[in-house]
């Protein structure tokens, strides 16, 4: 695979030679006999820092395909009113791989979420399990970019812009409006997406750490041009406003065959993630295990922050290493992609995921507490084979419906904590 390396980046890319344009966006006639188009992911007067827009260069327009109808999507959807939210810590087993044939888009399922399209902010997240390719499907998002985490069996995505070979602890962040299909190599996979409605997710800015660290602009991949020339009777499902719309299409409309832009889909390497940590003492906040956030109208908060759990030395002297007991404003989702996670001992498991609303306690279970407050403090202790991860948000995230009814949701995810001792002696220190 061939990629273009930098996040924000200009990039310019063609399969074809002299398929691009030189010296203008929108020729009388464009090389190839192509069609110009440009896809703007921001107003066209947003400050050029944050503009967001891309030219394609495509062998038909994107306007080509008949009227959309709604689309029952199954499990998939926006709607996080139908139950109230609770204050309850929530953990779910892993989603099962399904047993009828079930593609990408089909294999959705909505656990939870926050504001809305319509707003322009909040987020949605989902599980996906599936076992086919998109066969003659295609899809887009009008609503959101996604943010696509790999737990089980890699992706092949297939987007207007070329192509992304994804694996589990690797992500993909596709634009809005950016149409995609979906191929499992390895036959099943499982994992998770983020719907980001507010502003584009970006890396965080590094303050006092300094220019360099966490995840770096270059570890960030867009694909190279790519098109397909097919003809055939397809399928175009779109997202709108939170409901799945189909459309019949007479091709495929991943035909772009030069573009140039920042309005771009990206891959990126969870393993090359710079950790920073404590030296000396205390555990830190988990915002330096920030990769991408996407910014508030309120400085320094996040719509929803992107941040991983990777491994790493922890170091601190006398020190209670593990993630402390908390109480946020925020509230998290977490999804644990490969192996333990180092705050609870049994029953988070890769595939599964967990929800702390705001302000509900949380931190490591009785086992992990008791472990971590006896350890050898004056030793390092290396956290090896592991990437857990979390979808936090300012606003509180409503578990969805299905995900408060199924099956896969833990009754007794509170009696991790039952055990937890009073230790109190006021006669001694």
């Amino acid at each position: 695979m061939n990629y273009l390396s930098g996040f924000g980046n200009e990039h310019a890319s063609e399969a074809l030679p002299g398929a691009l344009p030189q010296g203008r966006n929108s020729p009388q006639r464009v090389p190839y006999g192509l069609y110009a188009e440009q896809i703007s992911g921001t107003a066209f007067t947003a400050p050029r820092h944050a503009n967001r827009r891309s030219w394609l260069y495509r062998i038909r327009p994107a306007a080509l395909h008949r009227p959309f109808v709604p689309y029952a999507g199954g499990l998939f959807h926006n709607r996080f009113e139908e139950a109230p939210p609770t204050p309850n810590q929530l953990r779910w087993d892993p989603l099962p791989l399904p047993e009828a044939a079930t593609d990408f888009i089909d294999g959705l399922v909505t656990y939870a979420g926050n504001g809305s399209a319509a707003a322009l902010s909040g987020i949605a997240i989902h599980l996906y399990a599936a076992n086919r390719d998109m066969q003659g499907r295609y899809f887009y998002s009008a609503d959101s970019e996604l943010l696509i985490v790999p737990q089980q069996g890699r992706l092949h995505l297939a987007t207007e812009l070329g192509v992304l070979e994804l694996e589990p602890q690797e992500i993909a962040l596709i634009p809005r409006g950016i149409r995609f299909r979906v191929a499992l190599p390895d036959g099943a996979a499982r994992g998770y997406v983020c719907e980001n409605f507010g502003a584009h997710l970006r890396i965080p800015d590094l303050g006092p750490i300094g220019s360099n660290g966490l995840a770096n602009p270059r570890d960030f991949l867009a694909p190279a041009a790519s098109y397909e020339d097919l003809e055939g009777d397809f399928e175009l499902i779109a997202k709108f406003q939170g409901n799945l719309w189909r459309a019949a299409i007479g091709h495929s409309p991943l035909d772009v065959v030069a573009w140039h832009g920042n309005h771009v889909p990206y891959k990126y390497d969870l393993r090359r993630f710079n950790t920073i940590g404590s030296i000396s003492y205390d555990h830190p906040d988990p915002s330096i295990f920030l990769v991408l956030t996407s910014p508030s109208d309120s400085p320094g908060v996040g719509n929803m922050d992107f941040v991983i759990f990777p491994p790493r030395w922890l170091v601190a002297e006398d020190t209670f290493r593990p993630p402390w007991f908390h109480r946020n404003i925020a509230s998290e989702f977490m999804g644990l992609i490969h192996g333990v996670y180092d705050a609870k001992a049994g029953g988070f498991a890769p595939g599964g995921a967990s929800l702390h609303n705001c302000m509900s306690g949380h931190g490591p279970d009785a086992v992990s507490f008791d472990k971590a407050s006896a350890a050898d403090v004056r030793k390092p202790d290396h956290i090896v084979d592991t990437m857990a991860f979390m979808f936090e948000a300012r606003a509180v995230i409503r578990p969805a419906a299905q995900a408060l009814e199924s099956p896969l949701l833990q009754q007794d995810y509170h009696e991790c904590w039952q055990g937890l001792r009073k230790n109190f002696e006021p006669a001694r220190p």
